[in-house]
């Protein structure tokens, strides 16, 4: 399963923000982003309980990190 994380992050802590992210297991990918959302993460898991335990317990409690939205990916 394939997600991507679009994150919210206080002015100022974007480069802390996403250098944490590219640390959590499970991220492949954190990139700054211009538009409504500062920062996207890449995450990849087994199942969607994973998603969630990674989403909460390590994207969210990031320091600067305001707000998130997963976005999961469907092959067609």
């Amino acid at each position: 399963m394939k997600a991507y994380v679009l994150i919210r992050i206080r002015a100022g802590e974007v480069k802390d923000v996403v250098r944490n992210l590219r640390k959590v297991e499970g991220v492949t990918e954190a990139h700054m982003t211009f538009g409504p959302y500062d920062a996207v993460a890449v995450v990849e898991t087994t199942d969607i309980a994973q998603l969630g335990v990674i989403t909460a317990s390590a994207i969210q409690p990031i320091p600067g990190v305001e707000q998130t939205l997963t976005c999961l990916t469907v092959d067609i």
